[in-house]
């Protein structure tokens, strides 16, 4: 198996253009042609990782954070990252970061949080804009079925929990046929007259490329007419953080012991408590004070993130508990997340876990 392929899969899964536009995914270090036998999966690439890495015979590191973030100018092994990237290059081993894309989409990073918690009707809390676009295509009525399933098997027409969603209307295309075309239906140089269907479908801008050539391999016009428009309506399941709830709630101690037990943090710091049950749960992974306002709108009575400031436990003013379990711990199983999709996708590929603790925060 070569990178690529593993990049291929990761890539499906969460796509680097949902990746911030301060972020840095995808393939940092190695070649994506190169053979890969072993990845070795991390939350954080150090120099203790790498070692790692080579004593397991791993050649490749799929981690979360990005060990290139910032501007990078020159690898002389002046810092902790250029010390990394150099072990990493004299030992062969290649890296990869899976970051803001995976906390975007709702079964990566949140969705993991989430299924931790065992918060059901799970949700967006902030949706990301830009991410759909409305499809319509003319198709002869006879081959309209044939385009729709194509469409739909490539990703179009979702809606929310439905799927297979086309609204279809019937109407008469013309066309002419100049020289050198091989029409499909009517003559060279003669105006034609056909009943078409027009089919619009909904169609996520992450699989724009797939629905379009699906669409042109089950069209049966050597000229596809189509148009693509751009919606201001919010793509359900990309977007920042997640929403939840338990059938029956709990108590806000109980809560803040659940987060303890289930995420190992030494000490969850939180809000003032409000004296309310907590049943209706957002979550974000990683920092999330930036979406502390999100949930509060969403009436949820308790947020869960990490590295939330001194002022920022004031903003919650007894509307909801704020609960802050560390970036670490809130992320440590974005690591088995990796290796179980992992696993699922390619069963025959070697994965292992990393033994090494990256978290760089220490309590005494």
């Amino acid at each position: 198996m070569k990178i690529k392929d593993i990049i291929a899969v990761l890539g499906a899964w969460a796509p680097t253009v949902l990746q911030e536009e301060y972020d840095n995914c995808g393939l940092q270090v190695g070649d994506a042609n190169a053979e890969v036998a072993k990845a070795l999966i991390t939350l954080d690439c150090t120099e203790e990782v790498v070692e790692e890495a080579v004593r397991q015979g791993c050649d490749l590191i799929i981690a979360h954070h990005p060990v290139i973030f910032g501007d990078l100018k020159s690898i002389t092994g002046r810092n902790d990252v250029e010390r990394t990237l150099l072990a990493a290059i004299r030992n062969n081993v290649a890296i990869y970061a899976i970051h803001t894309n995976l906390d975007n989409v709702i079964d990566g990073v949140n969705g993991e949080i989430a299924a931790r918690l065992g918060l059901k009707s799970i949700q967006v809390l902030e949706p990301k804009p830009g991410q759909l676009q409305k499809l319509n295509v003319f198709v002869p009525r006879a081959h309209a079925d044939a385009v729709r399933d194509a469409l739909f098997a490539a990703g179009a027409g979702h809606v929310g929990a439905y799927d297979e969603c086309s609204f279809n209307t019937d109407g008469l295309g013309t066309f002419k046929a100049g020289e050198g075309t091989s029409p499909f239906v009517g003559q060279q140089g003669v105006r034609h007259n056909e009943a078409e269907v027009r089919v619009e479908v909904l169609c996520p801008v992450i699989v724009h490329a797939a629905v379009i050539a699906a669409m042109r391999a089950a069209h049966p016009y050597e000229e596809v007419a189509y148009d693509l428009y751009p919606m201001a309506n919010a793509h359900q399941g990309i977007g920042s953080g997640l929403i939840g709830e338990w059938e029956e709630p709990m108590g806000e101690e109980a809560f803040l012991r659940k987060l303890k037990d289930v995420f190992g943090p030494p000490a969850v710091r939180h809000s003032p408590l409000t004296g309310q049950p907590v049943r209706r749960v957002a979550v974000c992974g990683g920092s999330g004070a930036f979406l502390i306002g999100k949930a509060m709108s969403a009436g949820v009575d308790a947020y869960v993130t990490g590295d939330v400031k001194y002022h920022e436990f004031f903003r919650p003013d007894g509307r909801m508990l704020l609960a802050d379990i560390g970036h670490y711990h809130s992320e440590r199983y974005t690591m088995d997340l990796i290796q179980r999709r992992l696993g699922e996708l390619l069963p025959t590929f070697a994965t292992r876990l990393t033994e090494t603790v990256t978290n760089p925060i220490h309590f005494f």
